[in-house]
Parts: C-alpha cells; structure tokens; sequence
C-alpha cells in the first residue's frame, strides 16, 4: 500500500468514524427518520451529480428490483436503526457495535449455507461478544431510559448489512457506483414510511442541519466513493483495514466533541470487539500487490 492509498483508507476510516457523531447530534432534534431521509436524499443527489460529471448510468430499468433490496436491507432499515439509537447512545458504543457486522456476516452465512462453524470463527464470535459485554456491562450510558432498545436496534442494524453482504455475493453482478447510486434513490423513497412513526421532535439549527448535510454527502456520497478507488488500488483485503480503524475514530471524535468519557471499557471492549472481527473475517493485510477477490463496503 503506498502512500496515498494509505492517506485515503485513513480519511475514510475518519469520515465513517464521524458519521456516529453526526447522528449523536441531529437524531434527537430531527427524529430518525427525518434524518435518514435528509442523509440518503443528500447522498442520492451528490452522487447524480458525479455520476453526469463521469457519465455512468444506473440501468434502471434492469436493476430497479436490485436497488430496492440493497437499498433497503443496506440503507434505509439499518439507517433508521442506528439513528434511533443515536438518541440514547454515546457515538463512541455506536461506532464499537457497528464493528460486530462481519460477526453476523459470518454466523448467518454458516446458518444460511447449512455448514458447521469453523473453530477460529466460532472463537471470533465468542470473543467479539464478549467485547459486546464488557461495553454493555460497564458503560454509564447503558443506565439511560431505552438504551436496552437502543443498544439492540444498533445489533440489528449490524445484522442488516450482514445480509445485504451475503446478498450482494449472490446477487447479479452490478458496478460498484451504480450500487451505491441506485440504493441511495431506493433508500430515499424506503424510507419515507417511516416517517409517521418518528415525528420530528423540534426545529433544526444550522448545525443540526450541517450534521444531515455531512451524513448524507461526505459520509454516504464521498465515502463510498474513496472506499471504491482504495478497493482499485490494493484490493479488498486491504481495504477491510477501515473496519478496523473507524471504531477508533468513532472514540475519538465523541470524546473530542461530544465530551464523550473514553473509560478503561472502551477501550477494552472496542479491542475485543475488533480482535473477535479479525479472526471472524481471517483477516491478513496485504500491503502489496492488489487482491483479488471482490469486497461489500463497510457501512456506517
């Protein structure tokens, strides 16, 4: 991995990192729903415009379905999940919980496939949920009215882009902007019936609004597209590192704006989280030559 790719798998692992802060701040003023369909809009429309600059097209007519169910199961619902539980839950257990994704990848994809559990995945997924234990145990935030919910929405939200990434494995082959442009618009129109039932709590400020702003172009429309050039450039494997790095970044930017307290549990759990997810996913770097194998994007 040179330089530069190096300097782009940082960005992106700060800007998904960020994306936990973002929906700290706006989820309790607009509600869930209202900032889901804020940020998928954005998103939707940011890359429209790069897809007129670059000339790429959708094919609507022959991926509509497809759209649809990835912009579903990999946008709208676990969208509106982790945003409802940005209303109780520090940024900081949001980005660490989100971590556990390729955990349920793994299990449903063994469940799904009828095959037995390979021991270093089983020992991935009993060492990823203790990490969950530690942060759920020792963490003040868990106190709060709701956060048992919360905390399970933002597990189910994981477990929705774990079936979006087994779903995209056998799904027809689509290019990687069109799949992220076309979810976007299928998000955008999913995520309108929520919206009756997570009613707009109070007026936005220009700083909440800068939050739906941000969550929406620099954490869907220009993330997806860095993550699709470090996947050209090192491959996929590589790539995965940022599953890795945006928890830290999670932690950081809820301590450093948020006031967000960094305790001996986050840290712990956010390492045993992470630790668990390596063995999951058998995950060895290559910082040489480019991989292969083709990759799902992290989601934030």
């Amino acid at each position: 991995m040179n330089t530069t790719s190096f300097i782009r798998l940082v960005i992106l692992a700060a800007i998904w990192g960020s994306s936990f802060l973002f929906m700290r701040i706006a989820a309790p003023i607009l509600g869930p729903a209202v900032l889901i369909e804020y940020r998928v809009a954005f998103a939707a429309l940011f890359l429209a415009i790069v897809g007129i600059v670059l000339k790429k097209r959708l094919d609507l007519a022959a991926n509509w379905k497809h759209y649809l169910i990835l912009g579903f199961i990999n946008s709208a619902l676990p969208f509106v999940l982790f945003a409802f539980a940005a209303r109780t839950l520090s940024a900081s257990l949001m980005a660490i919980l989100n971590a556990t994704a390729p955990m349920w990848g793994a299990l449903i994809g063994a469940l799904w496939s009828r095959q037995s559990i390979a021991p270093r995945t089983a020992a991935g997924l009993v060492l990823g949920t203790c990490g969950v234990a530690v942060l759920v145990g020792f963490d003040r935030v868990t106190t709060r009215p709701g956060a048992s919910l919360a905390i399970a929405a933002a597990l189910v939200a994981t477990i929705c882009y774990s079936i979006a990434s087994i779903y995209t494995k056998t799904a027809k082959s689509v290019e990687p902007y069109a799949n992220a442009h076309g979810s976007m618009w299928a998000a955008t129109l999913l995520t309108i019936p929520f919206l009756p039932f997570f009613p707009q709590p109070a007026a936005p400020t220009m700083g909440v609004m800068g939050a739906a702003l941000a969550l929406g172009i620099l954490c869907s429309g220009i993330a997806y597209l860095l993550y699709f050039r470090l996947i050209q450039d090192v491959g996929p494997t590589s790539a995965l590192t940022v599953t890795f790095l945006s928890p830290l970044f999670g932690i950081l930017w809820g301590s450093l704006f948020l006031g967000e307290v960094i305790g001996w549990h986050t840290i712990a759990g956010a390492v045993v989280v992470i630790a668990g997810t390596a063995l999951v996913i058998g995950f060895v770097p290559r910082f040489g030559a480019r991989d292969a194998a083709p990759a799902s994007p992290t989601r934030k």
